[in-house]
């Protein structure tokens, strides 16, 4: 199956734009006649046939159409700390496409070690890997936020995962099923005190995930499974 990621697409045809056309018709070397299909990031599924093969504007016709398709019965937004080595941050954004999820916040925090962010090659990234894993959803990556003025946004579920020393639930002991949730991820460093009792101040609830120490992306990743799991 080809599929290609087309979020402004409307009526029943349509124009791949130029980096698109090149892998259509260069690197697939699809023709006319052939059948490709379309995601718009949005739920939205499509079924093209190419009616002009180019490698800068390769025109489709849209012969069928699924609206919210494979849509998730919950929400996930999972605010993390970008890591030092931003390989590992772009490894968690690729495997949690893939797994599911909706939405992530690079969150500066206290003990952060990395404050920027390209957003646009890790939306890149993110796209890749829905085309990979056949996704119609595109998660949606915020621009890097203060921990402290994340925490002061409405959520509904909220959780905060740390390693401090203290009595901490699992999330299979704390969520409702098929709801919306936010979970918080620190640093190399973990969050600071101060940080954890703000979050839980703001109605955040500490959860353990499992008795080994994660690196950053793994924790993160690991929340990922979990929620998913849990709404099996």
């Amino acid at each position: 199956m080809h599929l290609f990621y087309t979020p402004d697409i409307s009526g029943d045809e349509y124009e791949l734009n130029e980096e698109e056309s090149r892998h259509c018709s260069k690197v697939l070397r699809l023709v006319q006649g052939d059948k490709i299909n379309l995601i718009d990031g949005q739920g939205g599924f499509y079924t093209a046939e190419i009616l002009t093969a180019h490698s800068k504007h390769t025109r489709l016709k849209i012969t069928e159409y699924h609206k919210e398709y494979s849509k998730r019965n919950h929400y996930l937004h999972i605010a993390v700390a970008p890591t030092k080595n931003i390989d590992r941050f772009e490894w968690f954004l690729e495997k949690a496409t893939e797994i599911g999820i909706d939405e992530i916040t690079p969150i500066l925090c206290e003990r952060s070690e990395r404050k920027d962010v390209k957003t646009e090659r890790l939306n890149k990234i993110i796209t890749s890997a829905v085309k990979q894993s056949l996704k119609a959803y595109h998660p949606k990556l915020n621009e890097p936020c203060r921990f402290k003025d994340f925490i002061t946004e409405p959520a509904i579920e909220k959780f905060i995962a740390h390693c401090i020393d203290e009595r901490k639930s699992s999330l299979s002991d704390k969520i409702t099923r098929h709801s919306n949730y936010t979970i918080l991820i620190g640093p190399e460093g973990d969050f600071s005190p101060s940080e954890v009792e703000s979050a839980m101040r703001s109605g955040y609830i500490p959860v353990t995930l499992g008795d080994s120490r994660l690196r950053t992306e793994t924790a993160a990743l690991e929340a990922c499974f979990e929620i998913n799991f849990l709404n099996r």
